[in-house]
């Protein structure tokens, strides 16, 4: 993306992931958004490109969207973002052949027919729970060959090893809530992963932490999910400018809170597309990507100029943001 001229506007990217949503809920409610401040941009912006995938790919398209944007090698379910993390708390590169991945502690919940994902961000892990687990797994990881180092916030770590170099793991975003057969990485190379998630679990099953978190009214924390996973370029090239994102859909979506999802939507149209509407119309290089459960949309501003240009913006329909929404 080509930078601002000197005095003029700077240049802004914003990725909205979750913008759009397939669950029930938030599908039946599309329809009745009124967003007047996304309305508007879209009359001044056009498509530039789609980034369009399955449902069941392992990386959602906002995280190839960010992932792009910031430069690193979008590959499905190998998206390093572990690794990314790793460098930028100055922790040692991983050897030729060892990658990185993210460790979320995380609530299992066992029905009769299935075991889902509970969200890692809903889990309500302190950092003494997480110093003190990480302190007990360290050395049991290690008998794999698997280095432990606490990451970016509690209940979250990075692991480095052979195990994570070439094996492609699923998104926090789209496992949660799901039930975890859907999601773990089936191949012979998930196997080690796979026995290491369930020895945890019997690890923690009677751990005194447990026992602690049950008399706060917390659920157990009975095992990890692993994501992010791969190796890192030695050098990264970030696309200017850095790209923004907002997540406040991220929680309604997931739990398909069609009120909620449209509440955060019309807070999002005034709080942040608005900002963006102001700097387009300022004469910023303004991106704007929406995102899905299947396609990352981009659109920049409306290119050409003169009285062609003014008629074919006159009599051009521009698409309905919830047109937009609703295909993604």
């Amino acid at each position: 993306m080509p930078k601002s001229a000197p005095g003029s506007e700077p240049a802004r990217h914003l990725i909205i992931p979750f913008a759009g949503r397939g669950t029930p809920g938030c599908r039946a409610i599309i329809a009745e958004l009124r967003l007047p401040r996304l309305e508007r941009l879209m009359t001044r912006m056009q498509p530039l490109q789609d980034d369009m995938q399955e449902e069941t790919t392992f990386s959602p398209p906002h995280e190839r969207a960010l992932a792009a944007a910031l430069g690193l090698p979008v590959q499905d379910g190998r998206i390093p973002w572990a690794a990314l993390q790793a460098r930028q708390l100055g922790l040692p590169e991983a050897p030729a052949g060892h990658g990185w991945g993210r460790l979320d502690l995380c609530h299992w919940h066992v029905g009769i027919d299935d075991v889902a994902l509970g969200d890692p961000r809903t889990l309500t892990v302190d950092a003494a729970e997480s110093a003190t687990l990480l302190a007990l797994l360290t050395p049991f990881f290690a008998e794999d060959g698997i280095a432990l180092h606490a990451g970016g916030h509690p209940g979250q770590w990075l692991a480095s090893g052979a195990l994570f170099d070439t094996l492609a793991t699923a998104s926090v975003d789209r496992a949660a809530g799901q039930p975890i057969s859907e999601w773990s990485p089936l191949a012979d190379a998930g196997r080690p992963l796979r026995r290491l998630q369930n020895e945890t679990q019997m690890l923690l099953y009677t751990n005194p932490l447990n026992d602690a978190r049950a008399e706060r009214g917390l659920p157990p924390i009975n095992s990890f999910w692993a994501s992010g996973t791969g190796a890192l370029p030695t050098v990264v090239r970030p696309v200017d400018p850095a790209p923004e994102t907002d997540e406040r859909l991220r929680m309604p979506a997931l739990l398909d809170d069609a009120p909620g999802w449209a509440m955060a939507w019309r807070s999002l149209d005034e709080d942040v597309v608005a900002p963006l509407l102001a700097a387009l119309e300022s004469g910023a290089d303004v991106r704007l990507t929406l995102c899905g459960d299947r396609i990352a949309r981009t659109f920049g501003p409306r290119t050409g100029g003169g009285i062609g240009a003014l008629a074919r913006r006159l009599f051009e329909r521009a698409p309905a943001p919830v047109d937009v929404l609703g295909a993604l």
